[in-house]
Formats: C-alpha cells, sequence, structure tokens
C-alpha cells in the first residue's frame, strides 16, 4: 500500500474532565475512501480539526504527508476540507466566495469556475450562497475543498442535506476522487452511503479505533456463520431456537438471524416446534448491522428500543 496521506499517532486530547480522544491513532491511504464511523461524541470531529491544525492535542501527532498542517506552505494545494458547510459569508456569490480562497492562497481566479462546474452548481454561482439550500453549501464546501488540487480530501458529513440525485452524484465524485489517487477521508453516520462508497473503515469510540479494516471484511466478518430466517412469527422462532442453543437477533418485522447451529438443524427445529417459515439462507451483513455490533459498547447514550404498538 502507498504511503499514507495522513497519519494520526497517540492523539490525546481533553477538554476540562473529557477524554476527547484517547490515544486516537490511523492512517488515511491514498487511492481509498476511508470512512470514518463512530457514535456521537466519539472524537470524529475533534480529530478532523486537530488534523486541520484548529485544534490543539494533549499528546500525539497528526500529519499531512508527513508535516504538521501548520507547517504546510499554501495548504489548499495539500489537503481540502468540508467540516461546516454553513461557514461562509450569506451575503456572497458562490463564485466570489471561492473567488476569495482561491486570491487568498494564491491560486488564478479559473480554479473558482472550473471547482464550480466539477460540483454540478454553475447554473446558481452568481447567486448568494446566503440562499442555498444545505445539499447546494455542501457541494459550495466541497468546490472550496477542491481549490488547490489537493491530493488529500476530509469531508465531514457530506450527505447531509443531500437529495437522492445529490447521494447518488456524491457517491460517484467520492469514488472518482479516490480513482485519481487522491486519500479521502469522510465521516458519516449513514452507513448505507459508505456501504456503496467506501474502501476502509476507521470506526471509534470514546476517543480510540476500534476497527482499522475493510468495508468488505468487516462485513464478511459479521455475517459469517450466520443464518438468516423469514417468519411470519419470529417470537414463536425465536423460543424454538434459543432453547437449542442458538444465539438470535431481530434484524427485521419478520427476519431474525440466527448463530450457533447450521440451517438443516434450523429447519428441523421450526418443523419439530410447528413454527411457519418461508426462508431459511446464508445471512448477508449490511455495513449498518456490523458496525452497531461493532459499536454498541462505545455508544455513550442509549434509549429502550421502543416496542411496536398494535393497530
Amino acid at each position: 500500500m502507498s504511503a499514507p496521506g495522513i497519519i494520526v499517532a497517540g492523539l490525546r486530547k481533553r477538554f476540562g474532565t473529557t477524554l476527547a480522544l484517547d490515544g486516537m491513532s490511523f492512517a488515511v491511504h491514498p487511492g481509498l475512501v476511508t470512512g470514518f464511523v463512530g457514535p456521537n461524541g466519539a472524537g470524529k470531529s475533534t480529530t478532523m480539526r486537530v488534523v486541520l491544525g484548529l485544534d490543539a492535542v494533549d499528546e500525539g501527532t497528526a500529519l499531512i504527508d508527513g508535516r504538521p498542517y501548520r507547517r504546510l506552505r499554501r495548504p489548499l494545494t495539500h489537503v481540502g476540507s468540508l467540516l461546516d458547510a454553513a461557514a461562509l459569508h450569506p451575503g456572497r456569490s458562490a463564485r466570489n466566495h471561492l473567488l476569495w480562497l482561491a486570491h487568498s492562497q494564491g491560486l488564478p481566479g479559473r480554479r473558482a469556475d472550473q471547482v464550480i462546474e466539477e460540483v454540478g452548481l454553475s447554473s446558481a454561482a452568481r447567486r448568494k450562497a446566503g440562499g442555498y439550500s444545505l445539499g447546494m453549501r455542501q457541494r459550495l464546501g466541497i468546490a472550496a475543498a477542491l481549490l488547490g488540487d489537493p491530493p488529500i480530501i476530509m469531508l465531514d458529513e457530506p450527505f447531509n442535506g443531500m437529495d437522492p440525485e445529490g447521494i447518488v452524484w456524491m457517491r460517484g465524485f467520492l469514488r472518482s476522487l479516490a480513482a485519481q489517487g487522491r486519500a479521502v477521508l469522510v465521516s458519516s453516520h449513514l452507513m448505507s452511503e459508505l456501504q456503496d462508497t467506501a474502501d476502509q473503515l476507521v470506526a471509534v469510540g470514546r476517543g480510540k479505533v476500534i476497527a482499522d479494516t475493510s468495508v468488505t471484511g468487516l462485513i464478511e466478518a459479521a455475517s459469517r456463520n450466520r443464518v438468516a430466517v423469514r417468519t411470519t412469527v419470529p417470537a414463536g422462532a425465536t423460543t424454538a431456537l434459543v432453547r437449542a442453543g442458538a444465539t438470535v437477533a431481530a434484524v427485521g418485522r419478520d427476519t431474525i438471524t440466527v448463530s450457533g447451529i447450521g440451517p438443516d438443524r434450523i429447519v428441523t427445529l421450526l418443523n419439530d416446534s410447528t413454527v411457519p417459515f418461508s426462508e431459511v439462507s446464508a445471512h448477508h451483513a449490511t455495513l449498518e448491522e456490523a458496525y452497531l455490533e461493532l459499536t454498541r459498547n462505545a455508544v455513550e447514550f442509549r434509549a429502550e428500543t421502543p416496542t411496536e404498538v398494535p393497530r
């Protein structure tokens, strides 16, 4: 694998009595989209701010192409970022906002028009950004991140506010950035979007990394030795299977997953218990399932799962 575009090593950071980062360490490599995920309060945004030199740490280092952000000359040519889509002057047009940024970095003005076209905002380039929807502000923020044609891109929740067309565009756009050889770090709560976009996943909880693996490998591990059972009486099926020593989890209104016993044994047990079922098959986990399994002990705030009220 190529040398990392971003290296985060042993970051520790306290805000008063709160330990926000507790030895955070990972790398982001060129040519890959790396998903950065974790529960609220896990340290994702703080880590990204540290990488960009916006927050200081008590211990550890964060390097961009081997150097701290503060030592980068013309930083937009090294790393482009979007942390807050609302961080723009509402009275400026999108084009003027980008021209101002380009001028501050010694970049040619033509880059503003190029990146506006790249993110699909050409028809709204001269409108005041204060009138933009959240999805349009996200596109403008991404255009700003691309101004210096940097080899590293960092985006915090870029799918927020995107309509379905925008989400499809974003998936393809992120993959295209990685295909150009860029190192792409994307923080998101939308596992369904990362499943179709990310190559690597860094999952964090309580200020530290709890998994750093390929998306494919994580899903395969979560799927392994689990059987999906579709039944109109999941409670009855669960009782029969748990009694036989299986581990059962509900994944939908009429679907459960079973581990600990094989499909042939499941069929026999359900038939013996006169539990109707329509399918017994190998379970293919989603990234969301794998993520929830990974982070179930790292969630700071957890509510009771509501029970369904019969209609």
